[in-house]
Protein backbone atom coordinates (compact mmCIF):
# COMPACT_ATOMS: atom_id res chain seq x y z
CA UNK A 1 0.00 0.00 0.00
CA UNK A 2 1.18 3.51 -0.82
CA UNK A 3 0.88 6.80 1.05
CA UNK A 4 -2.39 8.71 1.00
CA UNK A 5 -0.45 11.92 0.21
CA UNK A 6 -1.15 12.75 -3.43
CA UNK A 7 2.04 14.75 -3.96
CA UNK A 8 4.17 11.78 -2.81
CA UNK A 9 2.29 9.40 -5.10
CA UNK A 10 2.59 11.73 -8.10
CA UNK A 11 6.31 12.08 -7.41
CA UNK A 12 6.83 8.33 -7.09
CA UNK A 13 4.87 7.57 -10.24
CA UNK A 14 6.83 10.11 -12.31
CA UNK A 15 10.19 8.95 -10.99
CA UNK A 16 9.31 5.52 -12.36
CA UNK A 17 7.99 6.98 -15.63
CA UNK A 18 11.25 8.89 -16.15
CA UNK A 19 13.34 5.79 -15.52
CA UNK A 20 14.79 6.62 -12.08
CA UNK A 21 15.71 3.28 -10.48
CA UNK A 22 17.88 4.10 -7.45
CA UNK A 23 17.20 6.07 -4.25
CA UNK A 24 19.48 6.67 -1.26
CA UNK A 25 17.20 7.23 1.73
CA UNK A 26 18.04 8.91 5.05
CA UNK A 27 16.03 8.27 8.23
CA UNK A 28 13.54 10.85 9.50
CA UNK A 29 9.90 11.29 10.45
CA UNK A 30 8.84 13.98 7.97
CA UNK A 31 10.23 12.02 5.00
CA UNK A 32 9.10 8.61 6.29
CA UNK A 33 6.08 8.50 3.98
CA UNK A 34 8.30 9.23 0.97
CA UNK A 35 10.72 6.47 2.01
CA UNK A 36 7.75 4.13 2.46
CA UNK A 37 6.60 4.78 -1.12
CA UNK A 38 10.07 4.26 -2.56
CA UNK A 39 10.53 1.00 -0.69
CA UNK A 40 7.06 -0.24 -1.69
CA UNK A 41 7.66 0.54 -5.36
CA UNK A 42 9.15 -2.50 -7.16
CA UNK A 43 10.86 -0.27 -9.75
CA UNK A 44 13.01 1.65 -7.24
CA UNK A 45 15.96 0.14 -5.35
CA UNK A 46 16.50 1.78 -1.95
CA UNK A 47 19.87 2.16 -0.14
CA UNK A 48 19.64 3.36 3.50
CA UNK A 49 22.36 5.79 4.68
CA UNK A 50 22.05 7.69 7.98
CA UNK A 51 24.40 10.64 7.43
CA UNK A 52 22.94 13.01 4.82
CA UNK A 53 26.39 14.32 3.86
CA UNK A 54 27.53 10.81 3.06
CA UNK A 55 24.19 9.79 1.55
CA UNK A 56 24.35 12.48 -1.12
CA UNK A 57 27.84 11.37 -2.14
CA UNK A 58 26.64 7.75 -2.23
CA UNK A 59 23.93 8.92 -4.66
CA UNK A 60 26.66 10.59 -6.74
CA UNK A 61 28.60 7.31 -6.86
CA UNK A 62 25.52 5.44 -8.07
CA UNK A 63 24.92 8.14 -10.70
CA UNK A 64 28.50 7.77 -11.90
CA UNK A 65 28.23 4.00 -12.16
CA UNK A 66 24.82 3.87 -13.83
CA UNK A 67 24.97 7.04 -15.93
CA UNK A 68 21.49 7.89 -14.63
CA UNK A 69 20.23 10.50 -12.11
CA UNK A 70 19.86 9.03 -8.60
CA UNK A 71 17.62 10.20 -5.75
CA UNK A 72 18.80 11.14 -2.27
CA UNK A 73 15.82 11.56 0.09
CA UNK A 74 16.20 13.58 3.30
CA UNK A 75 13.96 14.87 6.06
CA UNK A 76 13.23 18.55 6.74
CA UNK A 77 15.51 21.21 8.20
CA UNK A 78 19.31 21.19 8.13
CA UNK A 79 19.28 17.67 6.66
CA UNK A 80 18.80 19.35 3.29
CA UNK A 81 21.81 21.64 3.77
CA UNK A 82 24.02 18.65 4.47
CA UNK A 83 23.57 17.50 0.86
CA UNK A 84 25.06 20.72 -0.57
CA UNK A 85 28.69 19.59 -1.03
CA UNK A 86 27.68 16.49 -2.97
CA UNK A 87 25.07 18.42 -4.97
CA UNK A 88 27.69 20.94 -6.09
CA UNK A 89 30.18 18.20 -6.93
CA UNK A 90 27.57 16.22 -8.88
CA UNK A 91 26.50 19.27 -10.90
CA UNK A 92 30.05 20.18 -11.85
CA UNK A 93 30.81 16.57 -12.72
CA UNK A 94 27.66 16.50 -14.90
CA UNK A 95 26.43 13.48 -12.95
CA UNK A 96 23.64 15.33 -11.19
CA UNK A 97 21.60 13.85 -8.35
CA UNK A 98 17.92 14.37 -7.49
CA UNK A 99 17.48 15.76 -3.99
CA UNK A 100 14.03 14.98 -2.57
CA UNK A 101 13.45 16.85 0.69
CA UNK A 102 10.44 16.55 2.98
CA UNK A 103 9.23 19.85 4.42
CA UNK A 104 6.74 21.33 6.86
CA UNK A 105 3.71 23.17 5.47
CA UNK A 106 4.65 26.70 4.41
CA UNK A 107 2.51 28.27 7.16
CA UNK A 108 4.80 26.83 9.85
CA UNK A 109 8.11 28.11 8.51
CA UNK A 110 9.58 30.74 10.83
CA UNK A 111 7.12 29.92 13.63
CA UNK A 112 9.56 28.25 16.04
CA UNK A 113 8.33 24.84 14.98
CA UNK A 114 10.85 22.00 14.92
CA UNK A 115 13.06 21.41 11.88
CA UNK A 116 11.60 24.28 9.88
CA UNK A 117 13.49 26.66 7.64
CA UNK A 118 13.05 28.06 4.11
CA UNK A 119 14.00 25.03 2.02
CA UNK A 120 12.94 26.17 -1.44
CA UNK A 121 16.02 27.59 -3.11
CA UNK A 122 18.32 26.55 -0.27
CA UNK A 123 20.71 24.80 -2.66
CA UNK A 124 20.99 27.94 -4.79
CA UNK A 125 22.82 27.84 -8.09
CA UNK A 126 24.18 24.35 -7.46
CA UNK A 127 20.94 22.88 -8.84
CA UNK A 128 19.64 23.33 -12.36
CA UNK A 129 16.06 23.46 -11.11
CA UNK A 130 14.21 23.60 -7.79
CA UNK A 131 10.49 22.83 -7.55
CA UNK A 132 8.08 22.87 -4.63
CA UNK A 133 5.18 20.39 -4.67
CA UNK A 134 2.73 20.97 -1.81
CA UNK A 135 -0.23 18.64 -1.27
CA UNK A 136 -2.79 19.35 -4.04
CA UNK A 137 -6.50 19.85 -3.37
CA UNK A 138 -7.82 20.84 -6.82
CA UNK A 139 -7.31 19.64 -10.39
CA UNK A 140 -5.27 22.75 -11.15
CA UNK A 141 -3.00 22.07 -8.16
CA UNK A 142 -2.59 18.42 -9.27
CA UNK A 143 -1.63 19.65 -12.75
CA UNK A 144 0.89 22.01 -11.14
CA UNK A 145 2.48 19.21 -9.10
CA UNK A 146 2.61 16.94 -12.16
CA UNK A 147 4.11 19.64 -14.35
CA UNK A 148 6.65 20.69 -11.71
CA UNK A 149 7.96 17.16 -11.16
CA UNK A 150 8.14 16.60 -14.93
CA UNK A 151 10.13 19.83 -15.30
CA UNK A 152 12.62 18.82 -12.60
CA UNK A 153 13.14 15.31 -13.97
CA UNK A 154 13.49 16.55 -17.54
CA UNK A 155 16.16 19.00 -16.34
CA UNK A 156 18.00 16.20 -14.51
CA UNK A 157 18.21 14.17 -17.74
CA UNK A 158 19.46 16.91 -20.05
CA UNK A 159 22.86 16.46 -21.67
CA UNK A 160 24.72 18.59 -19.11
CA UNK A 161 23.12 16.55 -16.28
CA UNK A 162 22.69 19.10 -13.44
CA UNK A 163 21.44 18.22 -9.97
CA UNK A 164 17.84 19.16 -9.18
CA UNK A 165 15.87 19.71 -5.97
CA UNK A 166 12.28 18.58 -5.37
CA UNK A 167 10.84 19.93 -2.11
CA UNK A 168 7.79 18.12 -0.68
CA UNK A 169 5.79 19.97 2.02
CA UNK A 170 3.72 17.52 4.07
CA UNK A 171 1.02 18.04 6.68
CA UNK A 172 0.12 15.66 9.52
CA UNK A 173 -1.02 12.92 9.79
CA UNK A 174 2.01 11.57 7.95
CA UNK A 175 1.71 7.82 8.29
CA UNK A 176 -1.48 6.72 6.57
CA UNK A 177 -0.91 4.23 3.75
CA UNK A 178 -4.22 3.58 2.06
CA UNK A 179 -3.53 3.91 -1.69
CA UNK A 180 -3.54 0.48 -3.34
CA UNK A 181 -1.55 1.59 -6.38
CA UNK A 182 0.28 4.58 -7.75
CA UNK A 183 -1.65 6.97 -10.01
CA UNK A 184 -1.05 6.90 -13.77
CA UNK A 185 0.67 10.21 -14.33
CA UNK A 186 1.21 12.15 -17.52
CA UNK A 187 4.87 11.98 -18.49
CA UNK A 188 6.23 14.88 -20.56
CA UNK A 189 8.86 13.68 -23.02
CA UNK A 190 11.71 16.03 -23.91
CA UNK A 191 13.51 15.48 -27.20
CA UNK A 192 16.88 17.17 -27.67
CA UNK A 193 18.01 18.81 -30.90
CA UNK A 194 18.83 15.55 -32.69
CA UNK A 195 16.63 15.56 -35.82
CA UNK A 196 15.53 11.93 -35.43
CA UNK A 197 13.72 12.89 -32.26
CA UNK A 198 10.86 14.40 -34.27
CA UNK A 199 9.87 10.90 -35.37
CA UNK A 200 7.72 10.18 -32.28
CA UNK A 201 5.72 13.32 -33.06
CA UNK A 202 5.28 12.38 -36.73
CA UNK A 203 4.05 8.95 -35.69
CA UNK A 204 1.37 10.49 -33.47
CA UNK A 205 0.58 13.20 -36.02
CA UNK A 206 -0.12 10.68 -38.77
CA UNK A 207 -2.39 8.67 -36.45
CA UNK A 208 -4.42 11.70 -35.32
CA UNK A 209 -8.02 12.02 -36.53
CA UNK A 210 -8.42 15.72 -35.70
CA UNK A 211 -4.94 17.29 -35.81
CA UNK A 212 -4.45 21.01 -35.24
CA UNK A 213 -1.41 23.28 -35.46
CA UNK A 214 -1.53 26.45 -33.34
CA UNK A 215 0.92 29.26 -34.12
CA UNK A 216 1.65 31.69 -31.30
CA UNK A 217 3.66 34.90 -31.51
CA UNK A 218 6.28 34.47 -34.23
CA UNK A 219 8.30 37.01 -36.20
CA UNK A 220 7.61 37.56 -39.90
CA UNK A 221 10.97 36.26 -41.14
CA UNK A 222 10.55 32.94 -39.34
CA UNK A 223 7.03 32.52 -40.67
CA UNK A 224 8.25 33.23 -44.19
CA UNK A 225 11.05 30.67 -43.89
CA UNK A 226 8.67 27.87 -42.86
CA UNK A 227 5.70 28.84 -45.05
CA UNK A 228 6.11 26.00 -47.55
CA UNK A 229 6.34 23.42 -44.75
CA UNK A 230 3.20 24.82 -43.14
CA UNK A 231 1.42 24.61 -46.49
CA UNK A 232 2.36 20.94 -46.60
CA UNK A 233 1.11 20.31 -43.07
CA UNK A 234 -2.06 22.24 -43.85
CA UNK A 235 -3.04 19.39 -46.17
CA UNK A 236 -3.52 17.23 -43.10
CA UNK A 237 -4.09 19.57 -40.14
CA UNK A 238 -6.11 22.65 -39.26
CA UNK A 239 -3.77 25.60 -38.78
CA UNK A 240 -4.89 28.29 -36.36
CA UNK A 241 -3.18 31.64 -35.85
CA UNK A 242 -3.78 35.08 -34.45
CA UNK A 243 -2.32 38.28 -35.88
CA UNK A 244 0.86 37.72 -33.82
CA UNK A 245 1.64 34.59 -35.83
CA UNK A 246 -0.15 35.30 -39.08
CA UNK A 247 0.68 32.39 -41.35
CA UNK A 248 -2.88 32.91 -42.63
CA UNK A 249 -4.60 36.27 -43.05
CA UNK A 250 -7.62 34.88 -41.19
CA UNK A 251 -7.06 35.72 -37.51
CA UNK A 252 -10.66 35.49 -36.26
CA UNK A 253 -10.48 32.17 -34.39
CA UNK A 254 -11.71 33.84 -31.18
CA UNK A 255 -14.90 34.84 -32.97
CA UNK A 256 -15.44 31.25 -34.15
CA UNK A 257 -14.92 29.88 -30.64
CA UNK A 258 -17.51 32.28 -29.21
CA UNK A 259 -20.01 31.08 -31.83
CA UNK A 260 -19.46 27.38 -31.08
CA UNK A 261 -18.88 27.56 -27.32
CA UNK A 262 -22.06 25.61 -26.48
CA UNK A 263 -21.48 22.98 -29.17
CA UNK A 264 -17.75 22.67 -29.74
CA UNK A 265 -17.19 18.92 -29.31
CA UNK A 266 -16.73 18.18 -33.02
CA UNK A 267 -14.27 21.08 -33.33
CA UNK A 268 -11.94 19.93 -30.52
CA UNK A 269 -8.63 18.47 -31.80
CA UNK A 270 -7.24 15.16 -30.58
CA UNK A 271 -3.66 16.30 -31.18
CA UNK A 272 -2.22 19.83 -31.06
CA UNK A 273 1.17 21.01 -32.28
CA UNK A 274 1.93 24.33 -30.57
CA UNK A 275 4.67 26.48 -32.08
CA UNK A 276 5.71 30.06 -31.44
CA UNK A 277 5.11 32.14 -28.34
CA UNK A 278 2.18 33.82 -26.66
CA UNK A 279 -1.49 33.35 -27.55
CA UNK A 280 -3.77 36.29 -26.77
CA UNK A 281 -7.21 34.68 -26.71
CA UNK A 282 -8.25 33.21 -23.34
CA UNK A 283 -11.08 31.51 -25.19
CA UNK A 284 -8.60 29.71 -27.44
CA UNK A 285 -6.47 28.55 -24.50
CA UNK A 286 -9.54 27.21 -22.71
CA UNK A 287 -10.67 25.42 -25.87
CA UNK A 288 -7.29 23.77 -26.46
CA UNK A 289 -7.24 22.42 -22.90
CA UNK A 290 -9.99 20.04 -24.07
CA UNK A 291 -7.60 18.38 -26.53
CA UNK A 292 -6.17 14.95 -25.71
CA UNK A 293 -2.51 15.88 -26.16
CA UNK A 294 -0.23 18.74 -27.12
CA UNK A 295 3.26 18.63 -28.59
CA UNK A 296 5.31 21.81 -28.37
CA UNK A 297 8.28 23.06 -30.36
CA UNK A 298 10.61 24.75 -27.87
CA UNK A 299 13.52 26.79 -29.15
CA UNK A 300 15.15 27.48 -25.78
CA UNK A 301 14.69 24.43 -23.52
CA UNK A 302 11.44 25.94 -22.21
CA UNK A 303 8.76 23.62 -20.86
CA UNK A 304 5.57 25.57 -21.53
CA UNK A 305 2.40 23.62 -20.68
CA UNK A 306 -0.07 26.34 -21.71
CA UNK A 307 -2.93 23.95 -22.45
CA UNK A 308 -2.29 21.60 -19.49
CA UNK A 309 -2.02 18.51 -21.72
CA UNK A 310 1.60 18.64 -22.90
CA UNK A 311 3.07 15.22 -23.70
CA UNK A 312 6.12 16.00 -25.84
CA UNK A 313 8.64 18.80 -26.35
CA UNK A 314 10.70 19.06 -29.52
CA UNK A 315 13.70 21.17 -28.57
CA UNK A 316 14.70 22.75 -31.87
CA UNK A 317 14.06 25.89 -33.89
CA UNK A 318 11.03 26.04 -36.18
CA UNK A 319 13.02 25.92 -39.40
CA UNK A 320 14.93 22.79 -38.32
CA UNK A 321 11.67 21.11 -37.33
CA UNK A 322 10.02 22.00 -40.63
CA UNK A 323 12.99 20.80 -42.67
CA UNK A 324 12.66 17.39 -41.07
CA UNK A 325 8.88 17.34 -41.48
CA UNK A 326 9.23 18.12 -45.20
CA UNK A 327 11.17 14.89 -45.66
CA UNK A 328 9.24 12.71 -43.20
CA UNK A 329 5.83 13.87 -44.40
CA UNK A 330 6.54 13.28 -48.07
CA UNK A 331 7.84 9.78 -47.35
CA UNK A 332 5.34 8.54 -44.77
CA UNK A 333 2.13 10.57 -45.12
CA UNK A 334 -0.66 8.71 -46.91
CA UNK A 335 -3.46 10.50 -48.67
CA UNK A 336 -5.53 12.61 -46.31
CA UNK A 337 -8.22 10.29 -44.90
CA UNK A 338 -11.84 11.30 -45.35
CA UNK A 339 -12.36 11.71 -41.59
CA UNK A 340 -9.50 14.23 -41.42
CA UNK A 341 -10.68 16.02 -44.56
CA UNK A 342 -14.09 16.45 -42.94
CA UNK A 343 -12.40 18.03 -39.92
CA UNK A 344 -10.36 20.34 -42.16
CA UNK A 345 -13.50 21.37 -44.04
CA UNK A 346 -15.39 21.99 -40.80
CA UNK A 347 -12.79 24.48 -39.62
CA UNK A 348 -12.25 26.01 -43.07
CA UNK A 349 -15.96 26.78 -43.35
CA UNK A 350 -16.07 28.29 -39.86
CA UNK A 351 -13.00 30.49 -40.34
CA UNK A 352 -14.14 31.64 -43.79
CA UNK A 353 -17.55 32.56 -42.39
CA UNK A 354 -16.02 34.57 -39.54
CA UNK A 355 -13.64 36.32 -41.93
CA UNK A 356 -16.46 37.24 -44.33
CA UNK A 357 -18.48 38.55 -41.41
CA UNK A 358 -15.66 40.83 -40.25
CA UNK A 359 -14.96 42.09 -43.76
CA UNK A 360 -18.60 43.07 -44.24
CA UNK A 361 -19.28 44.31 -40.71
CA UNK A 362 -19.50 48.09 -40.24
CA UNK A 363 -19.08 49.07 -36.59
CA UNK A 364 -20.46 52.32 -35.28
CA UNK A 365 -17.95 55.04 -34.40
CA UNK A 366 -15.75 53.41 -31.77
CA UNK A 367 -12.30 51.96 -31.26
CA UNK A 368 -13.40 48.97 -33.34
CA UNK A 369 -14.33 51.30 -36.20
CA UNK A 370 -10.96 53.06 -35.97
CA UNK A 371 -8.96 49.82 -36.13
CA UNK A 372 -11.06 48.42 -38.96
CA UNK A 373 -10.66 51.66 -40.95
CA UNK A 374 -6.89 51.50 -40.45
CA UNK A 375 -6.57 47.81 -41.37
CA UNK A 376 -8.94 48.12 -44.35
CA UNK A 377 -6.39 50.25 -46.18
CA UNK A 378 -4.06 47.28 -46.56
CA UNK A 379 -6.54 44.50 -47.37
CA UNK A 380 -5.28 42.70 -50.51
CA UNK A 381 -2.43 45.20 -50.73
CA UNK A 382 1.10 44.14 -51.63
CA UNK A 383 2.54 46.88 -49.46
CA UNK A 384 1.70 48.03 -45.98
CA UNK A 385 3.47 49.42 -42.94
CA UNK A 386 5.23 47.38 -40.28
CA UNK A 387 2.39 47.25 -37.76
CA UNK A 388 2.78 47.25 -33.99
CA UNK A 389 -0.04 46.92 -31.47
CA UNK A 390 0.00 47.64 -27.77
CA UNK A 391 -1.43 45.16 -25.29
CA UNK A 392 -4.95 44.87 -23.83
CA UNK A 393 -7.80 46.14 -26.04
CA UNK A 394 -5.54 47.06 -28.95
CA UNK A 395 -4.13 43.59 -29.64
CA UNK A 396 -7.58 42.04 -29.25
CA UNK A 397 -8.91 44.40 -31.90
CA UNK A 398 -6.02 43.28 -34.11
CA UNK A 399 -7.23 39.70 -33.78
CA UNK A 400 -10.56 40.79 -35.21
CA UNK A 401 -9.52 43.18 -37.97
CA UNK A 402 -5.85 42.67 -38.86
CA UNK A 403 -5.13 40.55 -41.92
CA UNK A 404 -1.34 40.56 -41.70
CA UNK A 405 1.37 39.89 -39.15
CA UNK A 406 1.61 42.38 -36.28
CA UNK A 407 4.14 42.97 -33.52
CA UNK A 408 3.19 43.22 -29.85
CA UNK A 409 5.10 42.98 -26.56
CA UNK A 410 3.52 39.68 -25.48
CA UNK A 411 6.50 38.21 -23.65
CA UNK A 412 4.99 39.33 -20.35
CA UNK A 413 2.08 41.33 -21.79
CA UNK A 414 2.65 44.60 -19.92
CA UNK A 415 1.32 47.93 -21.18
CA UNK A 416 4.65 49.70 -20.75
CA UNK A 417 7.13 50.23 -23.55
CA UNK A 418 4.89 49.86 -26.59
CA UNK A 419 5.72 53.33 -27.97
CA UNK A 420 9.45 52.94 -27.26
CA UNK A 421 9.51 49.54 -29.00
CA UNK A 422 7.88 51.00 -32.10
CA UNK A 423 10.34 53.92 -32.05
CA UNK A 424 13.26 51.48 -31.87
CA UNK A 425 11.86 49.41 -34.73
CA UNK A 426 11.35 52.49 -36.90
CA UNK A 427 14.92 53.70 -36.29
CA UNK A 428 16.36 50.64 -38.05
CA UNK A 429 14.31 50.98 -41.26
CA UNK A 430 14.81 52.92 -44.45
CA UNK A 431 13.06 56.28 -44.63
CA UNK A 432 10.48 54.98 -47.11
CA UNK A 433 9.48 52.11 -44.79
CA UNK A 434 6.62 53.05 -42.48
CA UNK A 435 5.84 51.85 -38.95
CA UNK A 436 2.37 52.29 -37.44
CA UNK A 437 1.60 51.65 -33.77
CA UNK A 438 -1.99 51.10 -32.64
CA UNK A 439 -2.20 51.75 -28.90
CA UNK A 440 -4.65 52.45 -26.12
CA UNK A 441 -4.46 55.58 -24.01
CA UNK A 442 -2.99 54.13 -20.80
CA UNK A 443 -0.20 52.41 -22.70
CA UNK A 444 0.59 55.56 -24.68
CA UNK A 445 0.70 57.94 -21.72
CA UNK A 446 2.70 55.47 -19.65
CA UNK A 447 5.40 55.46 -22.34
CA UNK A 448 5.21 59.04 -23.63
CA UNK A 449 8.91 59.54 -22.80
CA UNK A 450 9.61 57.45 -25.90
CA UNK A 451 9.66 60.80 -27.76
CA UNK A 452 12.08 62.35 -25.24
CA UNK A 453 15.38 61.41 -26.87
CA UNK A 454 17.84 62.65 -29.46
CA UNK A 455 16.92 60.02 -32.03
CA UNK A 456 14.65 61.32 -34.75
CA UNK A 457 12.51 59.32 -37.14
CA UNK A 458 9.97 60.46 -39.72
CA UNK A 459 8.57 57.04 -40.53
CA UNK A 460 6.48 56.40 -37.38
CA UNK A 461 2.76 57.05 -37.01
CA UNK A 462 0.54 56.25 -34.03
CA UNK A 463 -3.17 55.50 -33.94
CA UNK A 464 -4.02 56.43 -30.34
CA UNK A 465 -7.33 55.03 -29.06
CA UNK A 466 -8.44 57.25 -26.17
CA UNK A 467 -11.65 56.44 -24.31
CA UNK A 468 -10.48 57.87 -21.02
CA UNK A 469 -9.82 54.58 -19.24
CA UNK A 470 -8.44 51.06 -19.45
CA UNK A 471 -11.25 49.79 -21.66
CA UNK A 472 -10.17 46.15 -21.47
CA UNK A 473 -11.48 46.00 -17.90
CA UNK A 474 -15.05 46.59 -19.06
CA UNK A 475 -14.81 43.30 -20.97
CA UNK A 476 -13.85 41.29 -17.88
CA UNK A 477 -16.94 39.75 -16.32
CA UNK A 478 -17.48 40.89 -12.75
CA UNK A 479 -14.68 43.48 -12.81
CA UNK A 480 -15.40 46.63 -10.83
CA UNK A 481 -16.10 49.85 -12.76
CA UNK A 482 -14.55 51.82 -9.89
CA UNK A 483 -12.54 54.68 -11.46
CA UNK A 484 -9.48 53.67 -9.45
CA UNK A 485 -9.66 50.16 -10.92
CA UNK A 486 -10.08 51.17 -14.58
CA UNK A 487 -7.54 54.01 -14.64
CA UNK A 488 -10.08 56.77 -15.38
CA UNK A 489 -8.44 59.96 -16.72
CA UNK A 490 -8.98 63.13 -18.77
CA UNK A 491 -5.61 63.28 -20.52
CA UNK A 492 -4.95 63.80 -24.20
CA UNK A 493 -1.79 63.69 -26.32
CA UNK A 494 -1.89 67.16 -27.91
CA UNK A 495 0.63 68.90 -25.66
CA UNK A 496 2.88 65.83 -25.40
CA UNK A 497 3.13 65.94 -29.18
CA UNK A 498 3.72 69.69 -29.26
CA UNK A 499 6.44 69.41 -26.60
CA UNK A 500 8.29 66.78 -28.64
CA UNK A 501 7.76 68.16 -32.16
CA UNK A 502 5.34 65.43 -33.18
CA UNK A 503 2.50 66.14 -35.63
CA UNK A 504 -0.94 65.71 -34.07
CA UNK A 505 -4.55 65.41 -35.18
CA UNK A 506 -7.65 64.75 -33.06
CA UNK A 507 -10.62 62.66 -34.23
CA UNK A 508 -14.09 62.81 -32.62
CA UNK A 509 -16.48 61.27 -35.16
CA UNK A 510 -16.69 58.98 -38.18
CA UNK A 511 -16.26 61.78 -40.72
CA UNK A 512 -13.03 62.97 -39.08
CA UNK A 513 -11.88 59.35 -38.84
CA UNK A 514 -12.43 58.74 -42.57
CA UNK A 515 -10.64 61.99 -43.44
CA UNK A 516 -7.53 61.30 -41.35
CA UNK A 517 -7.00 57.54 -41.10
CA UNK A 518 -5.03 57.29 -44.34
CA UNK A 519 -2.51 59.83 -43.09
CA UNK A 520 -1.09 57.16 -40.79
CA UNK A 521 0.78 55.51 -43.64
CA UNK A 522 1.46 58.54 -45.82
CA UNK A 523 2.97 61.29 -43.67
CA UNK A 524 6.70 61.99 -43.90
CA UNK A 525 6.86 62.92 -40.23
CA UNK A 526 6.09 61.39 -36.86
CA UNK A 527 2.32 61.65 -36.46
CA UNK A 528 -0.21 60.86 -33.75
CA UNK A 529 -3.87 60.45 -34.73
CA UNK A 530 -5.81 60.47 -31.46
CA UNK A 531 -9.28 58.95 -31.72
CA UNK A 532 -11.60 59.93 -28.86
CA UNK A 533 -14.41 57.44 -28.16
CA UNK A 534 -16.97 56.62 -25.50
CA UNK A 535 -15.96 53.57 -23.40
CA UNK A 536 -19.51 52.29 -23.11
CA UNK A 537 -20.01 52.39 -26.89
CA UNK A 538 -16.62 50.67 -27.35
CA UNK A 539 -17.81 47.87 -25.09
CA UNK A 540 -21.19 47.61 -26.83
CA UNK A 541 -19.59 47.36 -30.28
CA UNK A 542 -17.34 44.47 -29.21
CA UNK A 543 -20.30 42.68 -27.62
CA UNK A 544 -22.37 43.26 -30.75
CA UNK A 545 -19.69 41.70 -32.97
CA UNK A 546 -19.51 38.58 -30.81
CA UNK A 547 -23.26 38.17 -30.38
CA UNK A 548 -24.18 38.90 -34.03
CA UNK A 549 -21.86 36.38 -35.66
CA UNK A 550 -23.42 32.93 -35.98
CA UNK A 551 -22.38 29.68 -37.62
Amino acid sequence: MYSNKENINILTSLLVAHGVKHAVVCPGSRNAAIIHNFSECPHIMCYPVTDERSAAFVALGIAQATGQPTVVCVTSGTALLNTAPAVAEATYQHHGIIVVSADRPTAWIGQNDGQTMPQVGALGSFVGKCVNIPEPHTDEERWHVNRSVNEALIEAKKSHRPSVHINVPLSEPLFEYTAEKLPKERKIEFYEKDLCNTEPFMEEFLKAKRPMIVIGQTDENTLYSIFESLELLNERAVIINEALGAYSEICTVDLVLKAIEDNDKKYVPDLVLHMGGDIVSKRLKKFLRKAKATWRISQNDEISDTFQNLVGILNCDLKTFCNFVDVAYRIHAPRTPYSIQSYLDLWADALTASDDFIINYSPAYSQAAAVKAFEKQFYKSDYGPHTHYANSSAIRLANLFARQHVWCNRGINGIEGSVSTAVGYALTLKEDEQVVLVTGDLSFFYDSNAFWNNNTTNNLSILLLNNGEGGIFRQVKGFSSNPFAVGLHNANAEHICKQNGVAYVAVHNMEELDNNIKRLSRENTTLVVEVFTDPEIDKQEIEKIYTTFKL
